[in-house]
């Protein structure tokens, strides 16, 4: 069984272990994804080579920096509530969703609707199975 160790261990850890774990999920999605795209605007050669390679390092990075977004927020929420709860995903989602949406025009739907996310993810994950 394994023990909770979110509180001893420090937010900066925990975020750097969701950064490596998504930013490979980014990784693996851009280089899924990036060919694809590259097809559909019918690149060759190099420059196909370049569109890829670019997909992958910008998925990468995105989610990467989504997952350190979350990660402080969370830990933080919950360190200064002192509560694990549901209220502290749909916090730090709204956090994660807001800076991640600033450089839009809607990031406060980009924030609700990531905290709601979110939040159904923590309930889906905290649920027993039949």
């Amino acid at each position: 069984m394994e023990d909770d160790l979110s509180d001893s261990v420090p937010c900066s850890s925990i975020a750097v272990n969701s950064v490596i774990r998504v930013g490979s999920a980014g990784v693996i999605w851009g280089s899924c994804v990036g060919p694809f795209d590259a097809t559909s605007l019918g690149l060759s050669g190099m420059p196909r080579a370049r569109f890829i390679a670019k997909s992958i390092g910008q998925h990468g990075f995105q989610w990467g920096l989504f997952a350190a977004i979350f990660s402080f927020a969370h830990c933080g929420i919950q360190r200064y509530r002192r509560r694990k709860d549901w209220v502290n995903t749909l916090a730090a989602g709204a956090v994660a969703g807001a800076a991640y949406g600033a450089g839009t025009g809607k990031w406060k739907q980009i924030a609700g609707i990531t905290g709601l996310y979110c939040t159904i993810f923590q309930f889906a994950n905290n649920s027993k199975s039949v």
